[in-house]
This record gives structure tokens, C-alpha cells and sequence, in this order.
């Protein structure tokens, strides 16, 4: 199983370098990156799932609603990406159940950021996919957590997945930088060993980072960004398609592994 998802946020990258970015020209980036993961997605006849900002949802509700029309999950992802609150899981499935009428079941924090599994619950929340378990100094320095899915709270915690042994990450910094054939049998060996992958991206990784040095990109990010990561992306939804993997939605994910689980009682 597959757990393809992406973090739909206004690009807020830029502020991280003191490039003076607006909400409107972060929107704008994240827009266009949207529609080019969903058009990957529709051509590969895969599904995902959409963790969205509060900002993004309200300014760009078009884009939420082909996100649903095509058949993908959206989920929560806190309210304004650059200054992210530990209450704004709450807030967050407001404003995204208003825009797209839908019951929200899914939340990340920002930056994979820690945050409160009881008010995850006590807010309606079926799963948390805030961490990050691998072998990172600083902010994904987490060698004592666990690397699979496990109950806390009442609330599934779905990790990114790392390799099994020394918890190499295999999130998006990864895909951009790796060579493809070392990137997808690091893939395939997760897997295989865990039954299941959970990886994410974000949409302006998808925009042409390399044409706009006025936004101060550091090389790992903007290498192999807009077109060469459409490319990249459908690459890797390919080689898993072959290999007979199913992608499916992180809900699916919950409720497939809850059943198993209930059957065995």
C-alpha cells in the first residue's frame, strides 16, 4: 500500500532566506504546483491525499474542489504555514470542512511540528501524520520513535516512512536529490519490509524554482524542481504501479488497518 500525500501550503520558503514574500505571491507558487501534481496524478490513475492549510483552502477553493472532484483525500494541515500554532488544529477543520463541505479526518502539523494527541482526538481527528522518525540532527532527530503506525490517544500515528535500519528519510528533499535508481530500491526495500510507504511533497516544489533566483532557493530544494519533479513524481508512481502496489488514501489506510486489528480480537 501506498500512501502517496502531498502538503498543500502557500509557499513560505522564501521568508526563510529574508525575502520580503506575501501570502498572495506564496499562493500564486502553490497554485500552479497544485494542478501540476494533480495532473501526474490523474495521468498515473493514482489517488492521494491533500494535508491543506487554512490560507490555502480559503484562497484558492477552486483548486480544492479538483482536488475532490478527482477523487483524492483532503485533510488539515494548521492554519497559516509560517506561523504555526499549537491550537490551530481546531481552527484548521473548521475552515477546510467549511470550504469543501467535507468531514476532515486527517491532520499534520507544520513542519512536522509536535503537537497534542488528546486534542487531536477531542477535535474529531482519526490520525496524525506529524512525524518524521528518522536520522536527521535537529528538527527530525527522533531515533527512539517508532518508525510504523501505532495508537496514541485514540488516534492512529502514521509516520514517514525511513528506511528500516538507519532511518535514511525518504520524503521529498530525498527525490530531488538522490539518484532515481538509488532513491526507488531504498523505496521498494521499505515497502517490502514494512507493507506500506507514507511519503509527502509540497506543491511549490513543482514550480520552476530555478527560473526565480530572487527567491534565495538553497540548490537542494530547487534541484530537480517544477517539470524535472513532475517527471520525477509520475517516475515513482510508475515503478510502484509495476511492482503491484496499491496507492490509497490515508483514511483507507486507518480504517484498513483498525479492521485487521478488530478481526484478530
Amino acid at each position: 500500500m501506498i500512501l502517496l500525500s502531498f502538503d498543500t501550503e502557500e509557499f513560505d520558503v522564501p521568508r526563510e532566506h529574508g525575502v520580503d514574500f506575501t501570502l498572495e505571491q506564496g499562493m500564486a507558487v502553490s497554485k500552479v504546483g497544485t494542478n501540476r501534481i494533480l495532473d501526474v496524478l490523474k495521468e498515473q490513475g493514482v489517488k492521494a491525499t491533500f494535508f491543506c492549510t487554512g490560507n490555502f483552502a480559503e484562497n484558492a477553493p477552486e483548486v480544492m474542489q479538483r482536488i475532490m472532484d478527482e477523487g483524492h483525500e483532503v485533510a488539515c494541515h494548521g492554519v497559516d504555514h509560517w506561523q504555526p500554532k499549537a491550537t490551530d488544529f481546531a481552527i484548521s477543520k473548521q475552515i477546510v470542512e467549511r470550504v469543501t463541505g467535507q468531514t476532515v479526518y486527517g491532520y499534520r502539523q507544520p513542519r512536522m511540528f509536535a503537537v497534542s494527541d488528546e486534542e487531536i482526538e477531542k477535535a474529531g481527528y482519526r490520525y496524525n501524520s506529524s512525524l518524521n522518525p528518522a536520522f536527521i540532527p535537529g528538527r527530525y532527530m527522533h531515533l527512539t520513535a517508532p518508525r510504523t503506525w501505532f495508537m496514541k490517544s485514540g488516534v492512529m500515528q502514521i509516520p514517514a516512512s525511513v528506511t528500516p535500519w538507519i532511518r535514511f528519510p525518504l520524503f521529498w528533499l530525498s527525490l530531488h536529490n538522490l539518484p532515481e535508481g538509488l532513491y526507488h530500491w531504498m523505496v521498494r526495500r521499505t515497502v517490502n519490509h514494512d507493507g506500506y510507504f507514507v511519503t509527502y511533497f509540497h506543491p511549490w516544489e513543482f514550480f520552476d524554482l530555478k527560473e526565480h533566483p530572487e527567491f534565495k532557493m538553497p540548490f537542494i530544494i530547487k534541484n530537480h524542481s517544477g517539470r524535472q519533479m513532475m517527471e520525477r513524481l509520475g517516475n515513482l508512481i510508475a515503478m510502484l504501479k509495476r511492482g503491484g502496489h496499491e496507492f490509497i488514501t490515508y483514511t483507507e489506510f486507518v480504517n484498513r488497518q483498525l479492521s485487521t486489528v478488530n478481526s484478530q480480537l
